[in-house]
């Protein structure tokens, strides 16, 4: 049940919404296509093939309804994209996404590594050469690889990076990092084989301390915490990825496997005690990335009106923060097991229900990990298309362990041609060492307007 503090919230957001909306729509405003990830098509891959230049432009608004509300992101982006071929079996496609955050330059709330960090972007996005001959695909450069997609959170897609700036909110190919990669692949009948190499990798985008979905770790008491600058590796022969995966389709059920090893995308935080004199002490606080080996596979299967999807990926050498304040670095490293397990219904008058259960199993599970051995959740989401260019949807995603959720509703309109709006909110609920309590002071109203061409 939500709790009284959690109803006041919503009330307020609620009428947060309200206010963004009535802008957004008196502006003739836009929104994006999707909220939560590949859960939905993207308006923009309809519009991938053929010459010309593509893309889209987008406004979004969002204001936090922590006392006191601010606004938290007045951002304009533009996402622009070509592509063609110099042969029948030779093609390209150029990308490119620029970003400008106006809120910070209407407050000063946030540090100035986090302007100078969040405030512009200028990036390149899916930049390649394509090649084909007989039954194998070649494709060189910036790309992104996509080895699984459920709804909500991140199983199986092991291989892109990912802006993780504002959490796991945006949707997931705006939030998805491209790789410089060479990748093979074969296909023959109903079977597939992929071959990955990534010489320079990139690694996910957690921002800097004092931005608002910043991963922030235990405090122990300690009255001074200091977050040093992020290590990312060595661009050398030792943190190049590689990987294979292999699929298959028989009598409708689509298989997979994989074998991935990498330079774990994901931060570990390395801790030091500067000062352990009680009360006044310091420790310091790095965010590394390991070395890590990943086994998965994932299934699907449609029956009609009833879609089955599951995924599964076992991770070897990733280290997990440990309350033993003795510990010398602060982490302990754990073999882990992350599956989840997905239906997909569809009902009459354009509804659709999605539940799934998902867990994190510790191998070899220390004590004093803040996580239990058996880390359980599930996710409900309910999707309904009305008036024929409205669409009403609603996610929560909870822990089973505890009482920590994200609930995620909203609103859109596809008002004309190539423009969409959209309305919602982002309400977290949980302990402060839960994975969506942490950011319970970070609830927010938000509103996009999207112009696809």
């Amino acid at each position: 049940m939500i709790a009284s503090n959690s109803i006041h919230r919503l009330t307020t957001i609620a009428a947060c919404c309200l206010a963004l909306g009535t802008h957004a729509a008196d502006d003739d405003l836009l929104g994006r296509d999707t909220l939560f990830g590949d859960d939905l098509p993207k308006a923009s891959s309809t519009r991938d093939n053929g010459p010309g230049i593509k893309g889209f432009v987008q406004f979004e608004a969002a204001r936090t309804t922590a006392d006191p509300e601010h606004w938290s992101k007045l951002r304009t982006r533009a996402e622009l994209w070509s592509s063609g071929k110099l042969s029948d079996s030779l093609k390209w496609k150029l990308g490119a996404r620029i970003d400008y955050d106006f809120v910070y330059g209407i407050n000063d709330r946030y540090p100035a590594d986090v302007e100078r960090n969040q405030r512009h972007n200028i990036e390149l996005r899916e930049n390649y050469l394509d090649y084909s001959t007989g039954n194998w695909d070649l494709r060189l450069g910036k790309q992104h690889v996509v080895w699984g997609e459920m709804v909500g959170l991140f199983f199986a897609d092991v291989v892109s990076a990912r802006d993780l700036r504002e959490f796991i909110l945006p949707e997931f190919d705006q939030m998805r990092i491209t790789q410089w990669a060479a990748r093979a692949e074969y296909f023959r009948d109903d079977f597939h084989a992929e071959l990955l190499w990534i010489p320079v990798a990139s690694y996910d985008k957690i921002g800097k301390p004092g931005a608002e979905f910043y991963p922030y770790q235990p405090t122990f008491g300690f009255a001074n915490v200091i977050y040093r600058g992020e290590k990312r590796p060595d661009r050398d022969a030792d943190n190049m990825n590689y990987g294979l995966r292999l699929s298959t389709l028989k009598n409708g059920w689509d298989i997979s496997g994989f074998y991935y090893r990498s330079t774990d995308i994901s931060p570990t935080f390395y801790r030091t005690v500067v000062d352990p004199t009680p009360i006044t002490g310091t420790i310091e606080y790095q965010a590394r990335h390991d070395r890590i080996h990943q086994y998965g596979a994932t299934v699907s299967k449609d029956f009609g009106d009833i879609v089955f999807k599951a995924e599964g990926v076992y991770t070897r050498g990733r280290s997990f923060t440990t309350l033993d304040p003795a510990d010398p670095d602060g982490l302990v490293r754990q073999n882990t097991v992350d599956w989840a397990a997905g239906l997909d219904f569809t009902f009459p008058a354009e509804t659709r229900f999605n539940v799934q259960f998902f867990q994190r199993y510790f191998a070899n599970h220390d004590s004093n990990l803040i996580p239990a051995k058996h880390e359980n959740g599930y996710s409900l989401l309910l999707n309904n298309k009305f008036f024929h260019n409205w669409e009403a949807q609603a996610l929560l995603i909870s822990s089973l362990n505890r009482s920590d959720w994200l609930f995620r509703p909203r609103l859109s309109w596809n008002f004309q041609r190539n423009w969409r709006w959209v309305v919602g909110a982002d309400v977290f609920h949980g302990p402060q060492s839960g994975l969506f309590g942490r950011y319970d002071a970070m609830d927010r109203a938000y509103s996009e307007v999207r112009y696809t061409f």
